[in-house]
């Protein structure tokens, strides 16, 4: 009569935990990747309560030294122009999205507006949300 053995050793290999651990990375980077934000200058944003959905191609931002970032390279005004169209070139739409300190003179607005208007680019100006008080 042949002994056999009782323990028998498996072969297989379970994918459970593999696939366990693939699907909450894939959750973890899905959550951390939308709460990054392309500009990472600080800026104080004017307030307002409306809001537009149009999803801006890059940013412009002025800060209140009044120096000019396109996203987060610090540029001078006189670059502002060639580096837009470089960056903009073949897009169908092209729209910026302008973000400006509080206490920059409009004047400085409007120069970033006018090299936007002169290169068919449109514009939306970033606000913060406007909290409500209820009395």
């Amino acid at each position: 009569m042949p002994i056999q053995a009782r323990n028998k050793v498996s072969v297989e290999f379970s994918m459970a935990s593999m696939s366990d651990m693939v699907f909450l990375l894939l959750i973890f980077f899905m959550i951390s990747s939308t709460m990054i934000s392309p500009n990472a200058i600080k800026l104080l944003l004017p307030k307002s309560n409306s809001q537009i959905s149009a999803k801006p191609v890059t940013t412009v931002s002025i800060t209140e030294n009044l120096q000019y970032y396109l996203e987060t390279q610090h540029i001078d005004l006189s670059q502002l122009e060639p580096l837009l169209r470089e960056k903009l070139k073949g897009i169908k739409e092209p729209t910026i999205s302008l973000h400006v300190e509080r206490t920059v003179p409009i004047e400085e607005v409007v120069k970033v507006m006018n090299i936007a208007k002169n290169n068919q680019i449109r514009v939306i100006l970033a606000t913060s949300p406007e909290t409500t008080q209820t009395p």
